[in-house]
């Protein structure tokens, strides 16, 4: 008999984890609180930005392979393996984990639970969370039904969500049940089928895997944006740079870009909370190193803001053109965006900001309201007195600038990602700075 899944959570994770799961052929019923949001999805409607998730969710809810309920019960009664995707966010006023979300998913499906079954955790949480849990499952769980419980953490890249979820580049399980791993087993036999590896561990090192390499992922990403500062001042390529030195196959080109950072809801929070954990295990000074990563990484931010100031005497009155405000391309997402951070200073220094962003511009109008936010590139870059590109989207990448020469009050523009042809846009008579680099435009403003 086929298994049959729930997803505890609806939101980026859950959402994409259960259209997923019923893109495979299991049938699935994906549970929140929130009724609107759940009505929502029932109804195919998606209300985040995704590549191709849209499609899979009005596939499956079409065809009565996923469903939505409120309902714990309802899932307790349905669910052979029930997956726990819901948020672990920053405590208010703390760098740590607030695990409310997750202890309460766990603690509710496990007294649901009316046959043998599996809960299976996929959210970010500090180490020593699993193996707490599974005390929480014994402890709810009812007379007479076995629930395991098993650690399998997510690696979900935004933008690529749905390809990572159905082809992973890797599988992690951890539990010390062989019944749990013999079931999630069968849940990714696709995958596995296609030489997935997949990685049987304990509790322990399935927590640390996602945080280790996001942790990794956001230092390589610093380290990058402190040889900026450097070249920002002697002078150098920091692209050349970065590509000379990913050709040692031990460090690889990825993730070396400098510019104005990363964001988002999982580099930022994780280090974090990482940070956190190892302090409350007295094991301060072991990742202490995290604290300049984030530095290194919320300096970009203020240089960003530099140079638009110094380009522009004052950010008094000035227009500005803000292009993205998403913390990557191909995403909505702008939480801890460092595009749309860089934003709102320029906003709050005087400058009048106009935000274009191919998808963001909803999420980013929630968060700070003030911003004028237009639907095209053109109407944004109208008299601009500068133009800023912070988000790479590949419709800002592939500008032609020939055609906004005769549209912005002057030809100034920063490239906040360094993805910008620079001598495409001198020979069409703009000034132009990137991150990273030294620029004499910059130091002469700087001068006067």
């Amino acid at each position: 008999m086929t298994l049959r899944l729930t997803v505890i959570g609806t939101g980026y994770l859950g959402a994409t984890h259960a259209a997923c799961m019923a893109e495979l052929g299991f049938e699935v019923l994906g549970v929140d609180v929130d009724k609107e949001k759940i009505d929502s999805l029932s109804r195919g409607e998606l209300p985040i930005h995704e590549p191709g998730l849209p499609e899979l969710l009005r596939k499956h809810t079409e065809s009565g392979r996923l469903r939505f309920t409120t309902s714990f019960d309802e899932a307790g009664a349905f669910g052979d393996v029930h997956f726990i995707a819901v948020g672990t966010p920053q405590r208010a006023g703390e760098h740590a984990a607030d695990m409310t979300y997750v202890d309460a998913s766990v603690a509710a499906i496990a007294r649901a639970a009316t046959k043998d079954s599996l809960i299976v955790g996929k959210s970010t949480v500090p180490v020593g969370s699993a193996r707490r849990l599974k005390g929480l499952v014994a402890e709810e769980s009812r007379d007479g039904v076995t629930v395991n419980f098993a650690w399998n953490p997510e690696f979900l890249r935004e933008g690529f969500a749905v390809a990572d979820t159905l082809r992973p580049d890797r599988l992690v399980m951890g539990s010390d049940s062989a019944a749990a791993e013999a079931t999630l087993r069968e849940v990714y036999a696709d995958a596995i089928s296609r030489d997935t590896p997949f990685i049987s561990t304990d509790f322990e090192t399935a927590e640390l895997v996602k945080v280790a390499a996001n942790a990794f992922l956001a230092t390589k990403i610093s380290f990058i944006n402190a040889f900026s500062e450097v070249t920002e001042t002697v002078g150098g390529n920091i692209r050349t740079l970065a590509d000379a030195i990913g050709l040692d196959a031990r460090i690889g080109r990825r993730f070396l870009n400098a510019g104005i950072g990363f964001g988002g809801g999982c580099l930022p929070k994780d280090i974090r909370a990482l940070q956190a954990r190892v302090s409350e295990l007295g094991l301060d000074s072991t990742m202490r190193f995290l604290n300049e990563v984030d530095e290194v990484n919320l300096r970009r931010r203020d240089r960003a803001v530099y140079v638009a100031e110094t380009l522009l005497g004052s950010l008094e009155g000035k227009k500005v053109a803000v292009l993205g405000v998403a913390f990557k391309p191909n995403s909505d997402d702008v939480r801890d965006s460092p595009a749309l951070d860089v934003a709102a200073r320029l906003y709050s220094s005087g400058a009048d900001v106009s935000v274009y962003d191919p998808a963001a511009n909803a999420n980013a109008s929630k968060r700070y309201p003030r911003l004028n936010y237009v639907d095209a590139l053109a109407t944004a870059v109208a008299d601009a007195d500068l133009v800023m590109l912070l988000t790479e989207w590949s419709e800002f990448v592939n500008i032609d600038p020939a055609e906004l020469s005769g549209v912005v009050s002057h030809k100034q523009i920063v490239d906040g990602r360094n993805v910008l042809n620079h001598d495409k846009w001198t020979a069409a008579g703009w000034d132009i700075i990137s991150l990273g680099h030294k620029s004499e435009l910059l130091e002469l403003a700087a001068a006067e």
